[in-house]
């Protein structure tokens, strides 16, 4: 390992430190720590919309939504991730005592130009990893669509549900998410260049 290698290495433990005081929120891949990029009004609309209607839903019940706020740790055989995804439904949580989840249900991402190739991609393939995960979300902001990543006997299964009458059962967690709540009072505008350049 190089002198620069060394020094870039964060531990786990001065991560989890460093986050607390932190008014910037990083992911961490096995030691190197990426700052989150900031958002659109809109993608905040998108995800506050979704927030409220799953808190709305699980008042009364054991799981709980969290938001882009909690960190989800995920143990790969080589090293740890910690990602923040833009909503996430937790039925088993840690502690509240702890900064971080073990055991999402269901994992939320809203997409946009920034984001996109990661959520889809890097982040994809290492949510499908989680034991506890039972669906893994991709919410579009240009456009009234979702594509839903279900897990099977037979392993994840991609679903797309388009449109504002459209629904998405998530029979796991005993709820139905109608498209037009999470895309209430959005208005869609194509992102530009500059917006995918800003991050």
């Amino acid at each position: 390992m190089s002198t620069a290698e060394k020094l870039d290495h964060v531990s786990v433990e001065d991560y989890l430190e460093g986050e607390l005081s932190s008014p910037i929120k990083h992911e961490y891949l096995g030691g190197a720590v990426y700052r989150r990029p900031e958002e659109r009004n809109l993608h905040n609309i998108i995800a506050c919309n979704l927030l409220g209607f799953l808190h709305s839903r699980f008042r009364d019940r054991p799981c709980r939504v969290w938001n882009s706020d909690a960190k989800i740790r995920i143990r790969r055989p080589t090293h740890v991730r910690f990602y923040y995804p833009d909503a996430s439904v937790i039925c088993r949580p840690n502690p509240q005592t702890d900064s971080i989840q073990d055991e999402p249900a269901v994992i939320f991402e809203v997409l946009s130009r920034r984001t996109r190739r990661i959520d889809e991609g890097e982040k994809k393939d290492v949510y499908l990893t989680i034991p506890s995960l039972s669906v893994y979300v991709l919410v579009e902001q240009e456009t009234a669509a979702i594509v839903a990543f279900r897990r099977t006997a037979s392993g994840f299964v991609r679903e797309v549900y388009q449109g504002t009458d459209a629904v998405l059962p998530l029979r796991e967690i005993g709820v139905e998410l109608p498209l037009a709540e999470i895309y209430e009072r959005v208005e869609f505008v194509p992102e530009t260049e500059d917006d995918s350049a800003a991050g």
